[in-house]
């Protein structure tokens, strides 16, 4: 292994430069190996100077930093990448252009960093011979195979700062706080962001809701002489009967975009006399810096997945389990995504504590 390329794919996660930092340190102090960083995910690739070298001066100073210094591109997928061809917009596949693009930059593994949909294209640009190892980037932490993946501590603690911080407004003006995290299809955010806040609904992707059942709880609050409630809900959570909410819909390329379900939530609280205030977190549970543990994780994630290519150990991702940094098959880690265990304790502790999921 004389050469290795890093691309960090999909959306940015706080972590993604310590991954960065101990995969270049590791590839050049303990294999002397020359290492490339690849912009804008996959993308960089396919454009001109794309690919450009990596020393250790690059990554001094970038382990605290949020974001990736690589650039990160959560529509570049080469398999199916949108052109302009006769004045109209089609979809065409490039990853034989970015294939060839690879092989001309020499590399002998490619690092690349992302979710399940960047993991996905990785294992297969693998089927086309691209030696790939995989590492798993997500503030969801909904990637199977793995206990953990880096940016959700992040993420949590960010949420978790946010609910405390309306949980006093909340209680000063007697009011209903809406606080809507994000979450896909996982509600791991909203879970452990919601009983480490001290939320009392939590509405998740895993457990349709009922309007009702969530007017009630705040309604048995009132009686109980709690004059404010603080709702934590997953941005993919979704009505019992109904769907989730998208402003904007989806297509080959384009993931249809979450959000809305709070002021939904919010109106349906507000209607009933409750005076009801939304705030939405977004963006900002990606940024700023990692948390101690994420840059810990992220770290040993990095020089774990130069280990495995060393050794050869492409189509797999590097995974904690057992504590222990590991490595599974991406087609392993692809296979099932993680979601909320509805049985597991963390739940069964909510509703013992009188959280209401809005189920019942």
């Amino acid at each position: 292994m004389k050469r290795i390329g890093i691309l960090t794919g999909g959306g940015d996660a706080p972590g993604l430069n310590a991954v960065i930092r101990a995969a270049v340190k590791t590839a050049i102090l303990q294999y002397e190996c020359e290492v490339y960083g690849v912009l804008d995910g996959y993308d960089g690739f396919l454009k001109d100077n794309g690919v450009i070298p990596l020393s250790l001066k690059d990554v001094s100073g970038i382990l605290p930093r949020g974001g990736t210094i690589l650039g990160a591109a959560n529509r570049g997928n080469p398999f199916a990448r949108k052109i302009m061809q006769d004045g109209k917009e089609v979809t065409v596949d490039k990853s034989d252009e970015l294939i060839n693009s690879m092989m001309q930059s020499g590399l002998d593994a490619l690092l690349v960093l992302g979710g399940d949909g960047t993991l996905r294209i990785a294992h297969e640009l693998y089927q086309k011979g691209i030696p790939v190892i995989g590492v798993p980037k997500t503030i969801d932490n909904d990637i199977g195979g793995t206990e953990v993946t880096f940016g959700f501590d992040t993420a949590l603690n960010i949420a978790t700062e946010a609910i405390d911080r309306l949980h006093t407004t909340a209680e000063a003006h007697h009011r209903v706080m809406v606080l809507e995290l994000m979450g896909r299809e996982a509600g791991f955010i909203t879970l452990h962001a919601g009983i480490s806040g001290g939320a009392d609904v939590i509405l998740i992707p895993e457990i349709p809701f009922k309007f009702e059942s969530v007017i009630d709880k705040i309604r048995q609050r009132i009686e109980r002489g709690s004059l404010f409630s603080v709702l934590a809900v997953s941005e993919g959570a979704e009505p019992l009967g109904g769907t989730q909410v998208f402003p904007r819909g989806g297509d080959e390329m384009y993931v249809p975009r979450l959000g809305g379900i709070g002021h939904s939530v919010g109106e349906h609280i507000d209607k009933q006399g409750f005076e009801t205030r939304v705030t939405v977190l977004g963006h900002l549970q990606r940024g700023g810096t990692p948390t101690a543990f994420d840059r810990w994780l992220a770290t040993r994630y990095g020089a774990a997945a130069v280990r495995l290519a060393a050794r050869g150990g492409f189509d797999r991702m590097v995974a904690l389990r057992g504590g222990q940094i590991t490595d599974v098959t991406l087609e392993e880690a692809l296979a099932v995504p993680r979601r909320v265990d509805l049985n597991e304790d963390a739940v069964i502790t909510a509703r013992g504590m009188g959280i209401s999921f809005g189920d019942e």
